[in-house]
Order: C-alpha cells, then structure tokens, then sequence
C-alpha cells in the first residue's frame, strides 16, 4: 500500500493506525465526557418519542416541533457561548457549566405529566447543550495540532457515539426489567450525567491563549471578520442538515411498522454501532483525502438510509436504513468540525463553531417541522422520500461545487 501524506509528510498505513496514541489526554477527557452524557442522554431519547406519543398523547407535528425547538435552541446558545469563550479566553468553564445544567435537567423528563414537561426539560437540557456546544469543539482545536483535527474530531464523536450506542442498550434492558414501565428506566438515565460533569473537571486541562481578549466586547462583530470560505462551510453544514431532520423520526419509523416498545431503542443501537465504528477512522480520512468526496459518500449514504426507510415494511428494513444513517453521520459530522476549525481565525474558533450551529439548528428546526408535517399529511414514507429528495439536490449541487473550487486548502 502506498504512503499516505499529513501535514506534507508521508505516514505509513501502521503509523495512521498508531495517530489515536498522541492524541492529547484533553481529547480523550473530552470524548469520554461526551461518552457518558450521550449514554444519559440516549437512553432517555430513545423513550422519548415513544413515552410523548404512548403515554402523554403527543402528535406527530408535535414531536417534530419538540425535537425542532429544542435543537434550534441549542444552536443560539451555541452561538453566545462561543463568543463568550472567545473574549474570555476561557472555555473549560463554560462547558463544563453547559454539561452540569443538562445534568440538573435529566430528572424532569421521569417525572414528566404533560407534554410540556417535556418541552420544558427539553428546551433546558438543549440550553446547556448550547452552552457547552462552541466552547467545547473550540477546545479541540485550541489543543490538537492541526494536522490532526480531523483524528480528534473523529475520536471524539467515535467515543460521543459508543455512548450513544450503550444508552439505547440499556434502555431495552431497562424496559424488559421494569416490564415496559419507561418512567423507572429513564431514570436511570441521570446517573451518567453527572459521571460526564466530574470526568470533565478532573481531567480536562485549558491551554493559555494568546488571542484572550482580542475581541473588544461579546458582540457579533467577530462575525464580520470570518472569511469566505468559513461561510462557505457553514452555509454546506446547513444543507446537509436540511436533508437530515431529528432522529427521533427513525425511533417513530421503527414503532410504525410494528416493533415491540421494548425493542424500540434497537433503532439507536443500530445507527450508533455503525457511526461510533466508523467516525474515527473517517476523521483521520479528513486528514488526508479530499473533504468533498468523503461528503459527497455521506450524501450518498444518506439518500441510501432515507430510501429504505421510507419503504420499510418490516423491522429489519429499519434496522439498515438506521446502520445507513449512522454511516452518513460517521462521514460528516467530524469532517464538518474539522472544515470549520481550518477556516476560522484562531482568536475566533468560539464564534465561528457557535455560527455554524446556529445555522445548522435553524435548519434541523424547519427540516423537522417539516417532517413532522408530512408524516401527518402524507404518511412516514413521505417524510423519509423527501428527505432523500433534498439529499439528492444537495449531492448534485457538491459536485458541480467541486468542479469550479477547492472547499479546503490544498490536500
């Protein structure tokens, strides 16, 4: 096998699978920070849709509205956080802050009676989400040399994803425990949450800043200042989030065509197998092949995974449409964060990763409603072949993009 090249030296295919050896500690920190917040947090989800619709009546428009809020809101917190991290020079905190209020709120969603108690825990959950958001991905690139970003960005959302994958899992050994009682096995739920806040405090450690204070005030004046091609990234983030609404229309595709409520959560399980199997080694990809083809194979994948699940008939079906999903996240979302660390100024990485959230939030809202929409009128498959549609545009549109320029610097 031929060499391949990183940072304009060569590394052999041994030394790409030794890159995870000198990764920064904070990286690992961070990941396993995410690691046990995501297994609070799946768990809960992966009940969620089906405990708003089951037990508390929920709508379809609903819980697309739901999901859609709660993630917006996220995005612009994303974006204040950000920019606070930036002038402070400070980000540990701040995330740190955001993981502790998504802790403080994991209890509401068991004690839940109405709809809005869901809303409510939801909207303050995604709040320290948002909090946390900027400054932490921030962090990453404040820590990693740039040359590898990609290998840290991918081992985090690998580590963020096994989480994911041991949440659903014990949801379903939960519900067979408890005998479906989704109340007791989601509050089991808040036990890793706050696992995920001391790892943080202990293990993450700041680097000093330069760039602390170079902004004169918290403003989005910083904005003004991000190139072209930061914009460019942002503006492709909130396409490939439009073609993408919330995954909790794949937990309501899976009880749609006749799965057990406790084997529900399966549908998670599946889909982060194959993104936390796949998100490292598509990140150290980012690093050396070109960023346009990886996304244009995660529109494909996409497309792929919204084909079979709007015509799934069975469980099965929905089981693959979810491993299809899970493989276009593992190839973009790292990738994503990577193109957004090397098109943004040092001194700004807060305000650009809380920017491009904003917007990516802006667009998982109206994909949601959206899907939510067309579910009600139209019918699940709808929501999914729409999908595939918009995915299908937004391929076409990278590869007459890639023709005329380069969206990264020269590989």
């Amino acid at each position: 096998m031929r060499n391949m090249k990183v940072g304009g030296k060569s590394q052999s295919p041994g030394a790409t699978l030794a890159v995870w050896r000198t990764l920064p500690l904070g990286i690992w920190a961070l990941g396993f920070g995410s690691l046990f917040m995501d297994m609070s947090s799946e768990l809960i989800h992966s009940l969620l849709p089906a405990f708003m619709v089951t037990t508390l009546g929920a709508s379809m428009v609903t819980v697309g509205v739901i999901e859609g809020v709660a993630e917006a809101t996220a995005a612009v917190m994303k974006v204040f956080s950000g920019a606070l991290s930036d002038f402070l020079g400070k980000r540990k905190f701040l995330m740190v802050s955001g993981y502790a209020l998504a802790a403080f709120t994991k209890p509401i969603f068991p004690l839940a009676t109405s709809v809005g108690w869901v809303f409510t825990a939801r909207f303050l959950d995604r709040v320290g989400k948002g909090i946390r958001g900027a400054p932490r991905d921030a962090l990453v690139a404040d820590i990693t040399p740039p040359q590898m970003r990609g290998a840290a960005y991918g081992l985090r959302q690998a580590l963020d994803s096994v989480g994911a994958l041991i949440g659903p899992l014990l949801a379903v050994g939960l519900m067979i425990l408890f005998a479906n009682n989704i109340r007791t096995a989601m509050w089991v739920g808040v036990v890793p949450a706050f696992i995920a806040v001391a790892v943080l405090t202990a293990y993450v450690r700041e680097p000093e800043r330069a760039h602390a204070g170079k902004q004169a005030r918290v403003s989005f004046a910083g904005a003004m200042r991000l190139p072209l091609r930061y914009w460019l990234v942002t503006l492709l983030g909130a396409v490939f989030t439009l073609a993408r609404f919330s995954e909790a229309f794949l937990v309501l595709r899976a009880q749609d065509v006749g799965l057990e409520l406790s084997f529900v959560p399966f549908v998670m399980i599946i889909m982060n197998v194959t993104y936390a199997g796949m998100a490292y080694p598509a990140g150290i990809a980012a690093d050396r092949i070109s960023h346009s083809k990886l996304l244009f194979l995660g529109l494909v994948l996409l497309i792929a995974a919204d084909l079979v699940l709007g015509f799934a008939a069975s469980p099965l079906m929905v089981f693959a449409g979810s491993a299809l999903w899970g493989l276009h996240m593992a190839f973009t979302q790292g990738l994503l964060s990577k193109l957004v660390a090397d098109t943004t100024p040092a001194e700004l990485l807060g305000t650009g990763f809380g920017i491009f959230n904003l917007v990516s939030g802006g667009a998982l809202l109206l994909a949601s409603v959206i899907a939510g929409a067309l579910w009600n009128s139209l019918g699940a498959s709808a929501t999914f072949l729409a999908g595939a549609a918009f995915a299908a545009v937004a391929a076409v549109g990278l590869l007459a993009a890639s023709r005329r320029r380069r969206l990264t610097p020269a590989q």
